[in-house]
């Protein structure tokens, strides 16, 4: 077993809205500054974190999002310690995701950037990935 934390940083804190135009007009009036975008969800700068605010219509409750090195390895250590896998793994744009709660049912959300990471246009709008040649790269 490796003494390395399983836990990276806070890759977001992803924040349910039903209408993400007004989301973004309210968090953006607080200054916080859109950095990307889809049709369903956008993140926003935290300033003296890489940590993103995300605004999301796609799921009603909040979550907290937090970066691992590779997710089937931090499931494996997650599991050996006494917790449990909510949501199996399945990919998403940048890697790979999972659902995982700790022994008193606090659930988090677990992702890596196997993939890559978010490319944007001019305007903020998600064009695609951008693979890496490292997973620890931007972090």
């Amino acid at each position: 077993m490796t003494d390395e934390m399983l836990f990276r940083k806070v890759d977001c804190l992803a924040l349910p809205v039903t209408d993400l135009d007004e989301g973004i007009e309210f968090y953006t009036r607080l200054g916080h500054e859109v950095l990307w975008r889809t049709t369903t969800s956008a993140g926003l700068r935290l300033p003296e974190s890489g940590t993103e605010l995300v605004l999301q219509t796609e799921r009603p409750d909040p979550e907290t999002d937090l970066t691992v090195a590779e997710v089937h390895a931090a499931i494996e250590r997650f599991v050996a310690a006494g917790g449990r896998v909510v949501v199996e793994p399945f990919d998403i744009a940048i890697g790979r995701c999972a659902v995982i709660a700790d022994p008193w049912d606090n659930r988090l959300v677990i992702l890596d950037n196997s993939k890559g990471y978010l490319t944007i246009d001019g305007e903020g709008h998600v064009t695609g990935v951008e693979p890496s040649e490292s997973t620890d790269e931007a972090m």
